[in-house]
């Protein structure tokens, strides 16, 4: 009695704290800051700049430009999400794309080459899962081991050099993948989008259906929202971060089948620091490094929002220097939003 009463004079919350509390569950943060953004540059482009910002071209360009963190930012959310972390995806992306380029090199079937990239990809995840759940040691010190690790195995397959494919060992298809040349886009005048970029959106919508309608989804969201009590409800705590990790491994392939398409080469080198920008892409997206939050639309927004700052930054003339100082506040805020909804939500 006396705790239905006790309810009942509870006072009910007010419209403002509703909207605050749905905003903050949702993904209408980043999407907003988004939108904030493309208004902002498209006005000081406007008046200032070379007026090419806000044109067909320069999204397609974007686009192009960004799928290769869009693909590993998938996977990097599932990470997230389930409490972990991976600074091993930039050198792991190269080395991916540095086994296809070998591959071509030694004009191995493009097939077979392709399924060496995957399983390069996915046995590097699920080596990063099986070290952090054997050894019980935090992703953060395990993964910035394997980053040596990769990188020094891609160094050995390029025989510390970059792998270069002639022309005639580089299939169309590969070479047009993210080009907005591509034979189909010039058969198809209405498909304006590179085909690599219409497959980043299908792996995006199958990432979102996994985490919102399986039984993994359900036990990656539990192993980052709180471990002992995930373990407790019957979740096979290592299997888990194992599969986590692999799948994973899988769209970091993918990015490395892009990186090479961009490039037409292998260098292991050029993974260093792109962990950095897919993490950004993230956590900027309302991903939390605490584990259990996280979505695809959130961490694509995050992606889109720094290829804008860049291509806002690029037409303004703005130097690369400033460039990183504001994203890097921009991560910064980011984090710090979500330690704040972590006091205030239930």
């Amino acid at each position: 009695m006396s705790s239905s009463s006790s309810s009942s004079s509870d006072p009910a919350p007010s419209k403002l704290q509703v909207l605050r509390t749905w905003f903050a569950r949702t993904e209408l943060g980043p999407l907003a800051a988004l939108l904030a953004l493309v208004v902002v540059f498209w006005l000081l482009d406007m008046k200032w700049g070379g007026q090419q910002f806000a044109t067909v071209r320069n999204l397609r360009v974007l686009l192009t430009q960004n799928a290769v963190i869009a693909a590993a930012a998938l996977g990097m959310t599932i990470i997230i999400i389930a409490g972990g972390i991976d600074l091993s995806v930039g050198t792991t992306v190269t080395l991916c794309a540095t086994v296809l380029a070998y591959c071509l090199k030694q004009d191995v079937a493009i097939g077979l080459g392709l399924l060496a990239t995957v399983a390069v990809g996915c046995g590097c995840g699920l080596l990063n899962g099986a070290l952090i759940s054997t050894l019980r040691v935090v992703p953060f010190i395990v993964t910035l081991g394997t980053m040596t690790i990769f990188l020094g195995v891609g160094k050995y397959i390029a025989n510390e050099s970059t792998i270069h494919p002639t022309p005639d060992q580089i299939p169309n298809w590969l070479g047009y993948l993210l080009s907005p040349s591509s034979i189909v886009l010039q058969e198809h005048g209405w498909l304006t989008l590179p085909l690599g970029v219409w497959f980043t959106v299908l792996l995006s919508l199958l990432v979102a259906a996994i985490l919102r309608y399986t039984v993994f989804g359900r036990h990656v969201f539990a192993l980052g929202s709180n471990e002992p009590t995930a373990r407790l409800c019957g979740v096979n705590i290592a299997v888990t971060k194992m599969a986590v990790y692999a799948l994973a491994g899988f769209f970091v392939a993918v990015a490395g089948v892009y990186n090479f398409a961009n490039l037409k080469l292998g260098n292991p080198e050029e993974g260093r620091g792109l962990e950095l920008k897919v993490i950004a892409a993230v956590v900027i997206g309302g991903g939390s490094l605490r584990g259990g939050r996280g979505s695809v639309l959130g961490s694509l927004t995050g992606v889109a929002i720094m290829a804008v700052l860049r291509s806002g930054c690029d037409q303004l003339l703005i130097s690369n220097r400033f460039q990183e100082i504001i994203i890097g506040v921009m991560i910064v805020a980011a984090v710090a939003v979500d330690q704040l909804r972590q006091r205030r939500l239930p």
